[in-house]
């Protein structure tokens, strides 16, 4: 038979000293006994009055983090003792590893002592704003990067991805007709019956024809839209450039020497742009269709009469307010959602936060954007 198997710690008294030796491997397969080792060595602490240590781990072979983390169990035992001690005979090749550990990287950080529920609420608050300013100087950035981009491609047309851009518009245009047609149908059919139910108290019944025609092409045709838009085909976009982030695939066209912003991100905010007037456009008719017919079934009144009353109720510039505010409302959904694709990092729960946090940025600055052109409308009297 072959030689016992020395223990992976064994601890031997030398008068006052207590001496550590370590042997064998030192790794994740050895956890249980490592660690029933370890705690056999710190009872020794116990047995009598120790003042100083040594702990030779020159017979350590292999080294990896679980054993780290027991030698630097070890070594904390002796410390919280109160007893001096040193390390000896480690190979060079494991010191990295044991004072990674020793830094503490592998403890739970100790949780922030709680104060008063004033305090806590402000100190949130000042996170909470300082993030928003970072991610408003983060926007800017990307703004500036965007615009940097659309001026090389006015200057060289022929370098701009029109196959893409046409791929994306057909996406997010067309096959987002069906959607956006039926949803502003249904709002325009029930702002015509609630107008309609509270009018007839008054006999005012005919003034929901410009209720719904000035409601609609100014604010909420436009409005709908946008919110559709951006959790629609906004979601989407960002969705696909975190993906291509986690693929490195955007890395991969820096490395080729093509901008990430005018190969990825200009073709699909053009197709935005381009679009969203588009389904303003088609979501204010089907608005007003549904409007009217509601207003017909329900109220009485006849196609002429509504068509009559809507051309005295509204002018030009009531539909021109509505069109006005759609580009720039789509050029905000692209910008977040391409922003935040490129933001995504290596995992699936980044790609998730990052895609919520899309949409609900674009529909909130959306909503912004509307109060903004509302009061600067009202300003210029339009």
């Amino acid at each position: 038979m072959g030689a016992a198997q020395a223990p992976l710690l064994a601890a031997a008294r030398n008068g006052r000293e207590l001496v550590f030796v370590g042997n064998g491997r030192w790794i994740a397969t050895q956890s249980r006994a490592l660690e029933g080792a370890v705690d056999a060595g710190l009872a020794e602490l116990q047995a009598g009055e120790v003042e100083t240590a040594r702990i030779d781990l020159s017979g350590v072979r292999s080294l990896d983090t679980v054993g780290a983390v027991m030698a630097d169990r070890l070594i904390r035992g002796l410390e919280e003792a109160g007893v001096q001690f040193h390390v000896v005979g480690l190979e060079q090749r494991f010191r990295p590893l044991l004072d990674e550990i020793a830094r503490g990287c592998h403890q739970i950080p100790p949780r922030k002592p709680r104060g008063s529920v004033f305090g806590d609420g402000l100190e949130v608050i000042g996170e909470t704003v300082a993030l928003m300013g970072q991610d408003a100087l983060r926007f800017l950035s990307f703004v500036g990067a965007v615009v940097e981009a659309m001026l090389r491609v006015v200057a060289r047309p022929l370098t701009f991805r029109w196959t893409s851009m046409v791929y994306h518009l057909e996406r997010t245009g067309l096959r987002a007709v069906p959607i956006i047609a039926l949803i502003t149908f249904l709002i325009g059919c029930i702002i015509a019956q609630q107008g309609i139910f509270h009018f007839r108290k008054f006999g005012a019944t005919t003034y929901v024809v410009d209720m719904v025609g000035i409601l609609t092409l100014r604010e909420l045709g436009v409005l709908i839209v946008s919110i559709m838009v951006a959790g629609r085909s906004g979601s989407a976009f960002t969705a696909e450039l975190g993906s291509m982030k986690m693929r490195e695939e955007v890395d991969a066209l820096r490395v080729m020497g093509f901008d990430p912003n005018e190969v990825l991100v200009l073709p699909r905010l053009v197709s935005l742009i381009i679009a969203v007037p588009l389904l303003t456009f088609i979501g204010n008719m089907c608005a007003l269709f549904g409007g009217g017919l509601v207003a017909w079934l329900y109220g009485g009144i006849s196609p002429e009469i509504f068509l009559n009353r809507l051309r005295e109720a509204i002018a030009l510039n009531t539909f021109e307010v509505g069109m006005i505010k759609a580009p720039f409302m789509a050029a905000i959904i692209g910008l977040i959602a391409c922003m935040e694709g490129m933001r995504v990092g290596g995992s699936a729960e980044s790609l998730g936060a990052h895609t919520t946090s899309s949409v609900v940025k674009a529909i909130f600055l959306v909503i912004v954007a509307d109060g903004l052109f509302a009061m600067f409308f009202a300003a210029i009297d339009m």
